[in-house]
């Protein structure tokens, strides 16, 4: 979808649908009056567990879900597989929300398809930058933070670099390596000097041969292939 880009017609921009996945309703209530507040965004359902959240995404085919960590039963790491399991195109974003950012929970849900993390204690100008940014889906969501998060978790399971390491191009090798600090398209075209169409498709390029869904799962597999070496690393 289009959403943060140009505006639509009457200079509106697309309005951004919302599910709120929590087991707790005060902090439900929290995000809706925050997100509801803004022109584009529109909380378009809650629910309360996991199981429930599956089936309320199913049913509601909002752009963005954001996903509790945590929840009994079904947790947010299970909650997020299924939902990407069966999604129609175009798949929901789906960002969980946590108390703690290197919580290896958040890191099992980004494995699982989440395309970033929000922490629980963000301010409301970040919660909205951040719904923003990922129904945009063309940037990292805390790029610093994500690196962090998988450089540490890439030191304890070293792998052997998978075959598409060697399948990408110098070029697709260098937009995956902008990619991971976070360049939008538009960046990495500026960077490279090239168009942004041309950045466009080394991107998709990228995720192809990775066999990634977005951005955020491509940076994962490079830190865990290897393919970029965790900080005081040589790779």
């Amino acid at each position: 979808m289009a959403a943060g880009g140009p505006p639509a017609a009457g200079g509106r921009r697309p309005m951004i649908r919302i599910v709120l996945a929590d087991d707790e309703r005060m902090v439900r209530t929290a995000l809706r009056v925050i997100l509801d507040a803004e022109p584009d965004l529109e909380v378009a359902g809650e629910a309360s567990t996991g199981a429930e959240a599956v089936s309320v995404v199913r049913e509601l085919r909002p752009d963005v879900v954001l996903m509790d960590v945590r929840m009994p039963g079904v947790d947010g790491i299970r909650a997020t597989e299924r939902i990407l399991a069966s999604a129609a195109e175009p798949e929901p974003r789906i960002v969980v929300v946590t108390t703690f950012e290197n919580d290896s929970y958040v890191y099992d849900a980004l494995r699982a398809g989440a395309a970033g993390f929000l922490l629980k204690r963000a301010a409301a100008e970040d919660l909205v930058a951040a719904v923003r940014l990922v129904a945009r889906s063309d940037s990292l969501l805390y790029p610093a933070a994500l690196r962090g998060l998988a450089a540490e978790h890439a030191r304890r399971r070293p792998a052997a670099a998978p075959p598409w390491v060697a399948r990408l191009t110098e070029r697709e090798a260098e937009v995956l390596r902008l990619m991971a600090t976070g360049l939008t398209n538009a960046e990495i075209a500026r960077r490279m000097g090239v168009g942004p169409a041309t950045a466009k498709t080394h991107v998709a390029a990228v995720l192809a041969k990775t066999g990634t869904r977005d951005r955020t799962q491509a940076v994962i597999a490079a830190y865990e292939s290897g393919f970029i070496a965790p900080a005081g690393h040589r790779g």
